[in-house]
């Protein structure tokens, strides 16, 4: 028999066959690329959805965008990309608990956030500004692997970044990424918790009766409630769902982290801030759009498009920078 087993792309759609739930989304049945591709000998289309994602330039910039807290003094901090990797955590021990399709739902995961703009939500709010409707991250994370880093993404995981923020009517279409919406929510929740209590905005008491007593204590004991209650009640319902009790103290702790940490009345000069810089970098570039790098110009969009897609994709530190450069030269 040897020492191993070889396991390629074959063996594993194989295996997709045998061992995952009725319901899930099989690779060898994927609605495919909008550019036909070979498919690779020993990964399936989801796999190699999930590496082209991981190695991506949009990835890799996460590590420099917000999450909630602004240019942290201290090492522990979420990031944009460890709470990415964080929901990807929650989200593939969901797939596994249901037996959907880990690589796809990684994938989703994976890419659900490359287009948040700098200064996380505060930096969506100012580019909403200057379009009709909303901005969106979500559509930005599309726009990024489909146009300005082309992926050539198969539609299933293209889907479900679109549709991953609960405030997206149209669902995704498969349950792996209706896995996403859950793992988003429940990851973002449980470590801006304990950034919170980290920072000393909110002791661990300071929760509401309701979350303490369902959910347990913040962190991980959060995590493996709402975790366990999506695995539960989708057995149950034959659709990823969440049981109204959970949902609803989840919902409750919502209201709370955003009335208690992310629109509290003591940073409001520092999101004020926030949204001056984007706003401001967004007009200097409508007026220079010469100025726009080539590698990060799509000559195909209108002009404030090009800009809106240059200054989303920046980094934080990235954004204070040029920010600094354009309004707040040094003389000496």
């Amino acid at each position: 028999m040897g020492a191993f087993r070889l396991r390629d792309r074959v063996v594993t759609e194989e295996q997709e066959q045998l061992l995952l739930s009725p319901s899930a989304t099989h690779a060898a049945h994927s609605l495919g690329r909008v550019v036909p591709e070979e498919p690779d000998p020993w990964r399936t289309a989801f796999e190699r959805d999930r590496d082209r994602i991981l190695h991506s330039k949009a990835f890799r910039r996460l590590k420099h965008k917000t999450q909630v807290f602004m240019n942290p003094e201290g090492d522990h901090y979420v990031t944009r990309l460890t709470h990415t990797l964080q929901v990807t955590q929650v989200g593939r021990s969901i797939a596994h608990g249901l037996s959907l399709n880990p690589a796809l739902t990684e994938a989703i995961c994976l890419g659900h956030d490359v287009g948040h703009s700098p200064f996380g939500h505060t930096g969506e709010d100012a580019l909403s500004e200057f379009v009709e409707g909303e901005w969106r991250h979500s559509d930005q994370s599309v726009r990024i692997y489909e146009v300005l880093e082309p992926l050539n993404l198969t539609a299933e995981v293209l889907d479900g970044i679109r549709a991953h923020p609960w405030k997206v009517k149209t669902p995704a279409q498969t349950p792996e990424g209706g896995i996403v919406r859950f793992a988003d929510r429940i990851a973002y929740l449980a470590h801006d918790a304990l950034d919170a209590i980290r920072a000393g905005v909110l002791g661990p008491d300071d929760f509401p009766h309701a979350v303490l007593a369902s959910l347990g204590v913040a962190g991980s004991e959060w995590i493996n409630t709402m975790i366990n209650a999506v695995i539960t009640t989708s057995m149950e319902r034959d659709e990823v769902a969440m049981d109204e009790h959970t949902l609803e103290v989840m919902l409750d702790l919502r209201n709370f982290m955003f009335e208690r940490v992310y629109l509290r009345a003591d940073v409001e000069p520092q999101r004020r801030r926030a949204r001056e810089i984007v706003r401001n970098l967004v007009e200097y570039y409508v007026a220079h759009p010469g100025e726009i790098p080539p590698t990060y110009r799509h000559d195909d969009a209108d002009a404030l498009t090009q800009v809106i897609d240059f200054v989303a994709g920046m980094t934080d530190r990235y954004a204070i920078r040029r920010h600094d450069e354009l309004f707040r030269p040094q003389l000496f």
